[in-house]
């Protein structure tokens, strides 16, 4: 029986999170839900953004939905960003984003990529320092993650039958480190899935071709910083960050996380999209629990809301919710 434990964190993942986890348990009704604190709130609350107790409920569950997290744009002593302790705390290592074109909502139709991001290192190890002149923020990329990244996305490869991975890196510049993640994460996607082309390009070439020739992508891999800034891109192909899920994956744990933000300036409002939140669901019964029904059954049904004559007028997360819940009727 899978069990979730449910974090709506920070702003509208007070709304979006209630929303998806009744729409997930109508897809999947002996689901059992336990619900946690961490965020922003959280902090404010309890002097930590995550609490022990979280982790543990996480660990006994194996699988987690987080909503979104407020962060301060400046450094406040004792804090630390939430969904990056999960993902250290946790080892979830990698980072699955899907964007596909959808009806309606995405700028063109034929994108159906995925972004892989090492999730563990890179720039967000959160090792910075500064004596008030100089700044200095620590890069790490080990072969140890970079090989783990790889086997990761050999999996995911053969799970969906996809044909091709480029490597993203930054190694012209960067050779050290972006080279060891290049050199690392070829030659295990080479051992595991030797079937699969393998490219590789420059970070801001990937740019360029993300914006001018997205569906030439298949899967991408990449570091921490790249795959966050390259996924965000992507979105907007796929009707912008109101449909960007994401799944933060370990050994045996996984965290689905919508890729926005907690949006404080539409907060409490009851205006959220929380269709980001129900696909990120749907990443959590495909690769988590191996529910590819569940996971087809979720995707079809906010497809026919999209699709449907009166999406443009369900302006509010409950018309939203109540639109998915019919369609999977």
């Amino acid at each position: 029986m899978p069990k979730l434990c449910v974090i709506p964190g920070d702003g509208i993942g007070q709304e979006v999170i209630p929303a998806a986890v009744t729409i997930l348990q109508a897809a999947l009704p002996n689901l059992e839900t336990v619900e946690a604190e961490a965020g922003w709130g959280c902090f404010e609350k309890h002097g930590v953004s995550v609490l022990p107790e979280t982790l543990d409920q996480i660990r006994a569950c194996g699988a987690g939905l987080f909503g979104a997290v407020s962060s301060p744009l400046r450094k406040v002593d004792g804090y630390k960003s939430a969904i990056l302790t999960l993902r250290q705390e946790l080892n979830l290592y990698a980072n699955i984003r899907p964007v596909q074109s959808w009806p309606r909502v995405s700028p063109r139709p034929d994108v159906n990529l995925i972004v892989v991001r090492e999730n563990s290192e890179g720039l967000y190890v959160s090792r910075e320092r500064s004596d008030g002149e100089t700044a200095v923020a620590q890069r790490i990329i080990t072969k140890q993650a970079s090989a783990r990244i790889g086997q990761k996305t050999a999996e995911l490869v053969r799970q969906l039958g996809r044909q091709k991975v480029t490597i993203v890196h930054k190694a012209n510049v960067l050779p050290l480190t972006d080279g060891l993640f290049r050199d690392t994460v070829r030659q295990e996607i080479e051992l595991l899935s030797p079937a699969t082309e393998i490219d590789e390009l420059l970070v801001d070439v990937a740019a360029l071709k993300m914006v001018a020739a997205p569906e030439t992508f298949d899967v991408i891999v990449t570091t921490n910083l790249f795959g966050d800034i390259l996924s965000d891109a992507a979105a907007h192909w796929g009707g912008g960050l109101g449909l960007a899920a994401s799944l933060n994956w370990g050994d045996g744990l996984a965290i689905a996380e919508p890729v926005h933000g907690s949006a404080p300036d539409i907060a409490g409002q009851g205006i959220a999209n929380p269709l980001a939140a129900v696909l990120s669901t749907a990443l959590l019964a495909r690769f988590a629990w191996g529910l590819e029904e569940v996971a087809n059954r979720l995707e079809t049904a906010v497809h026919q809301t999209l699709t449907a004559k009166n999406y443009l007028q369900l302006t509010t997360t409950r018309a939203i919710q109540e639109a998915v819940l019919v369609n999977l009727r």
